[in-house]
């Protein structure tokens, strides 16, 4: 069984699909003329100035915070290790490539999230693909949005939600503070349970305390293992340059990685950590309060900045900085690893807050898109015992070591992206107008 399922893998996230996730970024690059490079100052000025003056659950920021929450996970600290350790420093660069069209992607999902969402039963805001999918390309297309939403609940069930998160925290807590599994378990059972039973508000709330701080907290402690090993910047940024585009070679039983290796590494990793693509993300964008699609899209854009760009991008450096990469080490062990070199003394617990946090947050972010897949499928009947059964599989989590869970989460991740990269696709045009009529009322603003 595990194998068919990771060839089923294998050929999910494969070329045709990362040539379809980077594909989709580089079209809407240019048909938004870069607006990833020159509306960044804009749209960063607009986290924390945006009016939120429109209909909506929470306010942008909250909204941008839940959306980092879920996509600020382990792949930032496991990911970008696995990735480094299969393609070699090259990875990086890649890692930043598909950011870069990430970026744009993103805009538009989010976007279309805002233009095309709706308000369900309890009089709470609904939105996402299924949503644009269906009121934006036609009800013709209504199985392509269901497709999206039964993805959309495995993988909050199954996926990226649940298991992967429950089973880094468990076993970072074993290692290194000793631990038992069984009261990590119950604690995260008990606060998971308290925060996400009061839906979105409770969720964001908690979302916009805890992912500045961690975010700041990472921030700060990889650049001090940059100035610890501030000798060995310059060398590793070259490093991570040339092996882009040549095939690496280094001692320590790193054989070498070719160069498809290192691109295939990065890309899926990097759509893998910031989601650009996946759809996922504008589920919460559209519940913030904002007149403007374009200007949620904005905000929404700078989520995939922040997680790649930045974090991603500081977790590879210290890899490359302090060698590591080089070694036997791999994943959170070979993150650990760094930590611990640049400061013995605390640098294992400070990983140790870091993934914690990590994880704990993209539980959270990931129970409200399941949430909402559930809501579109089956209305607001059905959102209670969504919750239940999220618990209770939180609950689970820590018990089972099933490989075949894995390999399924991965699979039910990649499939999310291709009905909503089809709808961003023939939604583009609407992409396009938003932007402009967006930027036209700016402009007048601006010359009252």
């Amino acid at each position: 069984m595990l194998e068919i399922l990771n060839e089923i893998d294998a050929f999910v996230w494969g070329p045709p699909l990362l040539v379809l996730l980077v594909g989709t970024g580089i079209l809407l690059t240019f048909r938004l003329k870069l607006l990833q490079v020159f509306k960044l100052p804009q749209a960063l000025g607009l986290i924390f100035s945006a009016k939120n003056d429109g209909s909506g659950d929470v306010n942008s920021f909250k909204a941008l915070c839940t959306a980092l929450a879920a996509t600020v996970g382990t792949g930032n600290i496991v990911g970008v290790a696995t990735a480094i350790k299969a393609g070699g420093p090259g990875a990086l660069f890649w890692m930043w490539m598909a950011a870069f069209f990430g970026m744009a992607t993103k805009y538009s999902e989010c976007l279309l999230a805002v233009k095309y969402r709706t308000v369900d039963a309890n009089g709470n805001i609904s939105g996402g693909p299924m949503y644009y999918i269906e009121n934006g390309l036609g009800k013709k297309y209504k199985p392509l949005a269901v497709m999206f939403a039964i993805f959309g609940v495995l993988c909050a069930y199954f996926g990226i939600g649940t298991f992967a998160q429950v089973n880094s925290i468990v076993e970072i807590t074993q290692i290194s503070a000793g631990i038992p599994v069984v009261y990590t378990g119950i604690a995260l059972t008990v606060v998971v349970a308290a925060v996400t039973i009061g839906g979105l508000k409770s969720i964001a709330t908690v979302a916009a305390k805890v992912v500045p701080a961690m975010a700041l907290l990472y921030f700060l402690t990889t650049v001090g293992i940059m100035i610890v090993f501030a000798d060995q910047v310059p060398a590793a940024i070259a490093t991570v340059l040339n092996s882009a585009f040549t095939p690496t070679a280094a001692q320590g039983g790193f054989l070498g990685a070719t160069v498809m290796l290192a691109m295939r590494s990065g890309v899926a990793r990097g759509v893998f950590s910031n989601e650009s693509g996946l759809g996922s993300a504008p589920i919460v964008a559209a519940a913030a309060k904002t007149k403007w699609a374009a200007e949620q899209g904005l905000i929404s854009m700078t989520g995939t900045f922040i997680d790649t760009i930045i974090i991603c991008t500081l977790t590879g450096l210290s890899l490359v900085v302090s060698g590591v990469w080089c070694g036997p080490l791999n994943g959170a062990a070979m993150t650990e690893s760094a930590f611990t070199m640049a400061f013995p003394a605390f640098g294992s617990l400070l990983l140790l807050v870091g993934l914690v946090l990590f994880a704990f947050t993209t539980i959270l972010g990931w129970n409200y898109y399941g949430e909402r897949c559930v809501e579109y499928l089956m209305g607001v009947k059905a959102i209670l015992p969504y919750r239940i059964i999220f618990i209770c599989l939180i609950a689970c989590g820590p018990f089972l070591k099933l490989e075949e869970i894995w390999v399924l989460a991965d699979i039910v991740n990649g499939l999310m992206a291709i009905p909503n990269l089809i709808a961003l696709i023939a939604l583009s045009g609407v992409v396009v107008a938003e932007t402009k009529a967006y930027q036209k009322h700016l402009a007048e603003q601006k010359n009252k």
